[in-house]
């Protein structure tokens, strides 16, 4: 399958998706978008094999958000619908990497900025070199956080630090990211790839459906009170307790040997 944008290649259970447009710094264009609709299509199939996504960009950056040099706006023309882009692009990005039922992981190598910073956001582990920095960039042209922004970042940093992100337009260092919490871990920039591909191949190797559902309770907490979320979690162990995958743990447990994880 070839890609004009991204990368796509599949091993040891990763996919790695690489974003493709390193002379704009990675930055996201409708065919972009149409061609990772079409990656996470194909692996999503039965047959793919794939447990783990690793989403990291081309070049010295992960994704400097929108290209903007596509949206030539004259004082002459009525104003742009921006909605329209989110709903047909950005939002089933976001909806469709959240509802993956493996791990996601975002290796992020330069800058995120605007909705890439949103991007490696939606994912569920996010190491980053130390040369990576985040920006909120919308502020810097009149325009409002979008692509999950508002949803996520207060949530993993908290009010002031969303705030003081997404009103000033700052660029965060990955350093300071990953003291706030905001990623998993920072690294030396020759690091990222080894290490952002070992935590793909354990991910990849692991429990598959109980990490899928670890997912879907993380994503969930922030919505629910603790009655709630203590429903929730009964009912996804129940789920949990049914794979083959649960009853392959406690029979390696108990023999003291590795586990031998198959996704089931």
């Amino acid at each position: 399958m070839g890609y004009d944008t991204i990368l796509l290649d599949i091993a040891d259970g990763v996919a790695t998706l690489t974003l493709n447009r390193p002379d704009r710094l990675n930055s996201f264009t409708t065919e972009m978008h149409g061609e990772i609709r079409a990656a996470l299509r194909h692996i999503t199939t039965p047959d793919s094999g794939v447990r783990c996504l690793l989403i990291t960009g081309a070049g010295r950056g992960f994704c400097a958000g929108a290209d903007l040099s596509s949206q030539q706006i004259s004082p002459a023309d009525a104003p742009p619908d921006l909605g329209q882009a989110l709903e047909r692009d950005y939002n089933p990005l976001i909806k469709a990497l959240r509802a993956l039922p493996f791990p996601v992981v975002a290796a992020v190598n330069g800058p995120a900025a605007g909705a890439g910073m949103s991007l490696a956001m939606a994912c569920d582990v996010i190491i980053a070199a130390r040369s990576a920095s985040f920006l909120q960039a919308f502020c810097n042209i009149g325009l409002v956080p979008d692509a999950g922004s508002t949803y996520f970042l207060p949530r993993y940093v908290g009010r002031a630090r969303a705030a003081g992100m997404a009103l000033l337009g700052e660029k965060l260092p990955a350093e300071t990211a990953a003291a706030w919490g905001l990623i998993w871990k920072c690294v030396e920039d020759a690091a990222l790839a080894a290490e952002a591909q070992a935590i793909a191949r354990k991910l990849a190797s692991g429990p598959t459906r109980g990490l899928g559902l670890i997912r879907r309770a993380l994503q969930e907490s922030a919505d629910n009170d603790l009655a709630q979320q203590l429903d929730l979690e009964r009912d996804l162990q129940r789920e949990a307790g049914r794979t083959a995958d649960f009853a392959e743990g406690v029979q390696a447990f108990l023999a003291k040997r590795p586990a031998r994880f198959r996704g089931a």
